[in-house]
């Protein structure tokens, strides 16, 4: 398995990618190793770096080893039980959640999955099973439960920064998610990091090596396009524009968040989906900006200056309202999840609502509107009579 890995390593190095994540069969094969006498640095690093996080099939095998391992149940020479657990504490959420919270009675390694379920939003139904704990009198499910409350989740991450300095790639005209994400190369979407190779090939040709070349030098690079991501709704244009502008997700391989991208009219969807992998899409007048161009983004002022800040190229207002949170929660989603789960842990220790978040606005019905039937179905999975356009709602999901 060793060797087959290292060889597909240089094929796809040669392709300037990093290589594929683990399969389950790779990472049963290489826990065999990690607890065997050729345990080594490096093979402890691939456990902790290219094993997809979540429900993954390889997260399951990487879950139940590190289990192993801090129970003691099987040893290794580079991979303490302390550190298995914070190990554990990486993936996000999923098939490890139900080990780290089975940890929270260990002896020793309690607190240190404690400190690891602090930062997991993606925790499912495990939320009764941890406050159970704490009613009974466990000091680190309570410490975890306090921590949520609090929103230290959150608040441990840093704010959207006041200034953002950029250089622009631009694309005149209008850039539409074929563009972005061309169907003749469909087959290759769940590999992102290979996808998008594909992006602007006919639309942009050799964009992506200008977007590289100042990656390289070190400069963040913004989007930029007078129309964005019109055309069909599929999240693999936002992976490709986010995995060429965005950063490395710690212990989640092949894929990245954040980056920002600007245009004078943004798709809807393009616009959420963007939103959703913790990027900043802002709509604003582009007509100033030009490939190469160094500019720096007052996100708070809503302004767009040159870079010496002798003038303002264009301005904008930041919206929704919560982007800001979403920025610094890594996402639309985990911030509404994380938001969530903040709002019933503070329930469980019977606290008032949280005023730590931007919340969404309220939407109130005209006199005499009336509803669609489709604002009517939504409305009923959120147990309301009917939603709204612009309206936030969150429906009770059984699957």
């Amino acid at each position: 398995m060793n060797e087959a890995y290292r060889k597909h390593v240089e094929e796809r190095a040669a392709q300037n990618l990093p290589p594929l994540t683990l399969t389950k069969d790779q990472t049963t094969e290489l826990c065999a190793m990690l607890a065997s006498d050729k345990a080594t640095e490096e093979l402890k690093k691939l456990l902790a770096e290219r094993v997809c996080p979540g429900v993954d099939p390889a997260a399951e095998v990487k879950a139940a080893f590190l289990r192993d391992i801090a129970d003691g149940v099987k040893s290794s020479l580079v991979l303490a039980p302390k550190d298995a657990v914070q190990m554990l504490g990486t993936m996000m959420g999923g098939f490890n959640v139900p080990h780290l919270v089975d940890l929270l009675d260990h002896a020793t390694l309690a607190p240190v999955a404690a400190e690891s379920l602090k930062q997991t939003v993606l925790i499912f139904d495990n939320f009764s099973a941890i406050d159970e704990k704490r009613q009974n009198g466990n000091t680190h499910a309570a410490a975890v439960i306090k921590s949520w409350a609090e929103g230290e989740w959150f608040t441990s991450k840093p704010e959207l920064p006041k200034e953002i300095s950029l250089t622009v790639f631009k694309v005149e005209g209008e850039v539409n998610t074929d563009d972005l994400s061309p169907a003749g190369h469909a087959p290759s979407r769940p590999d992102i990091p290979l996808h998008a190779l594909a992006m602007g090939e006919t639309r942009f040709p050799g964009g992506i090596d200008t977007i590289a070349e100042y990656r390289a030098d070190g400069k963040n690079v913004a989007f930029v396009s007078d129309i964005l991501g019109t055309g069909s709704s599929r999240k693999s244009a936002t992976n490709s524009v986010i995995w060429h502008i965005g950063e490395d997700i710690a212990a989640v391989p092949n894929k990245r968040r954040g980056g920002v991208c600007l245009g004078t009219q943004i798709a809807p969807i393009f616009f959420n989906t963007f939103e959703d992998a913790g990027g900043l899409p802002i709509r604003c007048d582009v007509s100033k900006l030009a490939t190469g161009q160094e500019i720096v983004i007052r996100p708070y002022e809503g302004k767009i200056l040159s870079a010496d800040g002798s003038s303002t190229l264009a301005t904008f207002t930041l919206s929704p309202k919560s982007l800001t949170d979403e920025y610094r929660a890594g996402g639309r989603v985990p911030l509404i999840i994380g938001r969530k789960l903040t709002a019933i842990a503070r329930e469980a220790l019977k606290l008032a609502a949280s005023t730590l978040f931007i919340l969404p606005p309220e939407i109130e019905k005209k006199a005499g509107q009336g509803y669609t039937l489709a604002q009517k179905m939504v409305g009923k999975a959120c147990g309301l009579p009917a939603v709204l356009p612009g309206q936030t709602c969150e429906p009770k999901m059984t699957t």
